[in-house]
């Protein structure tokens, strides 16, 4: 079928030899005018309807997110007083730490001055507030209970102090090498515990009405085909990104065996509560022309007419109407583009005959 093709007499269509046949426009039905088709040409169509129904749609966002560290559970190692690493344990970044775990030693003029106050303390044994004090400072400058203990077991000072892990993970930045010179204000080691991992997602403007911190996440990832796992909408950020028009969202999974990995891509879907007693209509029946929205009303013998809906939600295949169409409605579910297009051509007619 080839609406374009309008002649004032019967004849056949030049492009493909069908049969033209009659048309009949109603008159005053508005901008959309209805349009009358034979029942041979709705057959030859394959015209389909399906009636716009009340029914339940659920709320969900499928999209696609990437896996991060959670920045709740990172921890940070820095020297409490300056130094040379004179021992290194860690070779790279991503090898795996335990809590406690020995990273290095360092030697430091500082704490060896400490160290040295502390046996003197110990030698005065009615200075026990000076003890406490120089125990004290051994503490803050980040000397372990363990080699204080040792200190004063053995009445000598130490040359270089153990710097050890303040928690268990994978090391996701060394900052320092044998033989360097480190400060306070210098990050040795960041700590990571896969435990907990985040997931950070983009969520469409049209998408985010009912999106709320505590909703429901399942995640996918093709390195685990079969298996899924379930988490939390953990923060909604406050602003769109001002290109892409989205919005940014971070879920949170718990991550017990680590099998999830920092900077792998999951499937995402995040589910909201039912919408009950929507207006729908199948998402096929829809025509979309960046401008307005509209969807072809099936009238009965063979008469049909475009009207222009406001969608809402979609959800399985199914879009929420929220005005233009009632229930019962039957609209066109396969063939609807070329009606439109015949309507629109028709009230183009029309306008021209009003011109002249």
């Amino acid at each position: 079928m080839h609406p374009q093709i309008v002649r004032d007499e019967e004849g056949s269509c030049p492009i493909c030899g069908m049969d033209l046949v009659p048309k009949m426009i109603d008159a005053g039905v508005g901008k959309r005018p209805t349009v009358t088709i034979t029942n041979a040409v709705i057959n030859s169509m394959g015209v389909r309807t399906r009636p716009a129904e009340r029914t339940t749609l659920w709320k969900y966002i499928e999209t696609v997110g990437r896996i991060d560290y959670d920045e709740t559970r990172l921890a940070h190692v820095h020297p409490r007083a300056a130094g040379w690493m004179e021992q290194l344990d860690l070779k790279a970044e991503g090898e795996p730490i335990a809590n406690g775990q020995l990273i290095g030693r360092l030697y430091s003029e500082e704490i060896l001055s400490a160290q040295v106050d502390f046996l003197i303390a110990l030698d005065q044994s009615n200075a026990k507030v000076r003890l406490e004090k120089a125990r004290n400072r051994l503490r803050l400058l980040g000397v372990t209970e363990y080699t204080i203990s040792q200190i004063q077991k053995k009445g000598e000072t130490v040359t270089t102090i153990p710097v050890v892990s303040n928690a268990a993970g994978v090391v996701t930045k060394l900052g320092a090498r044998k033989g360097m010179y480190v400060t306070p204000n210098m990050e040795i080691v960041t700590i990571a515990d896969l435990a907990r991992i985040w997931v950070l997602v983009d969520v469409y403007e049209h998408q985010i009405d009912w999106l709320a911190e505590g909703l429901t996440a399942e995640i996918k990832v093709p390195a685990f085909p079969g298996r899924s796992w379930e988490g939390k909408v953990e923060y909604v950020y406050p602003e769109l990104d001002p290109k892409s028009r989205t919005l940014k969202v971070r879920l949170a999974f718990d991550n017990p065996d680590g099998q999830l990995k920092a900077n792998m891509f999951a499937d995402v879907v995040i589910y909201g509560g039912p919408r009950h007693d929507a207006l729908a209509v199948p998402a096929e029946a829809l025509i979309e022309t960046g401008r307005r929205t509209s969807v072809v009303l099936s009238l009965g013998e063979g008469r049909f007419r475009p009207v222009d809906v406001v969608t809402g939600m979609a959800s399985g295949g199914l879009v929420e109407i929220l005005s233009g169409i009632k229930a019962g409605d039957e609209v066109v579910v396969s063939g609807q583009f070329l009606i439109d297009s015949e309507s629109s051509l028709q009230a183009s007619f029309l306008r021209m005959d009003e011109a002249n």
